[in-house]
């Protein structure tokens, strides 16, 4: 199996980081056993969410000063890919839990919230973070809803005022973790009599998985990323406090458009089994898959070539990756935005061709569900779908920013009622940029 330095330059990164990363090598032999398991019967990782939550990686994006590692977007997205060398599913809802954690984190710290607002802020933050650290609790990030674009219209889930709080009703798709967090972080809007739903009344609530009016339902047996358990979150009536907040109203929509690539945390997972099916392909072709004949089959000189295109490939994906992940932050430049978005692209497209051309070096034997390369090419298999940076979403973005300057963004030809409306727009950004 590959080490971090057989694709980082370790001089740059933080001894902490380090560790970390040894760390998840040391447990990722136990992952990939359970994975099987996992993938088979459309499971939970729950081992490995205990095995996580045991070294203190829950904590991954906390400040210090409350007990969490202070890790980076940029550190985090390193540590999110090593777990998906080995389990795909838990590196995909581990992203999850870290997101609403890096919500509460970074945009907490962005320039542009007055001293009223952060003061407001601060308290919200250390109720999730202690809750992460002291209970040891999990969070779930549900957004999507099915049957329309959330990056475009406001979202479908609504709350309503009511005496001591709000009222949340709605539903949420693909809600990973489903059953198994402890909190959901509920993304819905606000609603008022007389006046249209409007992204800028977007909030968040923390629920907890016991609230009253919270149930899950519905079946889970997709084709790949099976251990995510994302089944369908309903909400009626659910009742919430201003304690329950995320944020304070309003945060999230001065925040969240001037923070890009916090919508890129589902390529680390992307980025490992890209690595990960390297990895099998290397072992496969030496005879050293456990479990499997020591056959050597390093003599075809097609094999070799495959091989050294698959690195060639694997090696330009991650340096890109590697380098927008380094230039996370609020308010980037529209360089380093077009940078992740292309990194984004090309992991997500990169991730199939990586896995499907292992299948095809390896050979029929590849394809049996006892060895790991055939999850990898399902899991591979969803990265490019998943809103709001899908392939297609990336590639009309990418083209938007080379071609228009930035104050011709609102008016280039192009999908105004759809998911143009996530493109990050800049100082000109405004709550249009809302996923």
């Amino acid at each position: 199996m590959s080490k971090p330095a057989d694709y980082y330059d370790m001089s740059r990164v933080r001894p902490e980081v380090a560790a970390a990363l040894a760390k998840i090598n040391a447990m990722g032999p136990v992952f990939a056993a359970r994975a099987k398991a996992v993938d088979d019967e459309a499971s939970f990782p729950t081992a490995n969410y205990k095995d996580l939550a045991d070294a203190g990686f829950l904590g991954l994006t906390i400040p210090e000063e409350f007990g969490g590692w202070g890790f980076s977007m940029g550190e985090y997205a390193m540590v999110g890919a090593e777990i998906a060398k080995y389990c795909g599913a838990t590196a995909l809802t581990f992203n999850m839990h870290n997101s609403s954690m890096a919500w509460s984190r970074f945009m907490f710290d962005m320039p542009n919230l007055t001293p009223e607002e952060k003061a407001e802020f601060a308290p919200l933050r250390a109720r999730q973070f202690s809750r992460a650290m002291k209970e040891r609790a999990i969070y779930s990030q549900p957004i999507s809803e099915g049957g329309q674009n959330w990056t475009s219209k406001p979202n479908q889930t609504q709350c309503r005022a009511v005496e001591g709080g709000w009222k949340i009703s709605g539903f949420k798709k693909f809600a990973s973790l489903a059953g198994y967090c402890d909190y959901y972080t509920i993304v819905c809007t606000e609603v008022f009599e007389g006046i249209e739903p409007r992204h800028e009344d977007t909030m968040l609530f923390v629920v907890h998985k016991d609230t009253v009016g919270l149930t899950v339902k519905g079946e889970w047996d997709p084709l790949g990323m099976r251990g995510t358990n994302s089944r369908d979150l309903i909400l009626k009536d659910v009742f919430v406090t201003k304690d329950d907040l995320l944020m304070p109203r309003g945060i999230f929509g001065k925040t969240l458009p001037n923070w890009p690539h916090m919508m890129a945390t589902l390529s680390p997972t992307y980025m490992g089994v890209a690595q990960g099916a390297y990895d099998f392909t290397i072992a496969y072709l030496k005879g050293q898959v456990p479990g499997q004949p020591p056959i050597d089959r390093r003599m075809y000189a097609t094999k070799r070539v495959a091989v050294s295109k698959m690195y060639a490939r694997l090696a330009n994906i991650r340096a890109l990756w590697w380098q927008a992940f380094s230039e996370a932050k609020g308010m980037p430049s529209k360089a380093e935005v077009m940078r992740m978005y292309a990194a984004q692209y090309n992991v997500m497209e990169g991730a199939q061709e990586m896995t499907a051309l292992a299948i095809r070096t390896c050979g029929g034997q590849s394809m049996l569900k006892s060895l790991p390369l055939e999850r990898m090419y399902r899991d591979s298999r969803c990265g490019a779908l998943m809103l709001p940076y899908t392939s297609e979403i990336m590639e009309d973005y990418i083209g938007v920013l080379a071609l228009y300057d930035m104050d011709e963004l609102d008016t280039a030809p192009g999908d105004e009622g759809g998911a143009r409306n996530s493109l990050w727009r800049g100082d000109a950004g405004s709550l249009r940029g809302l996923r």
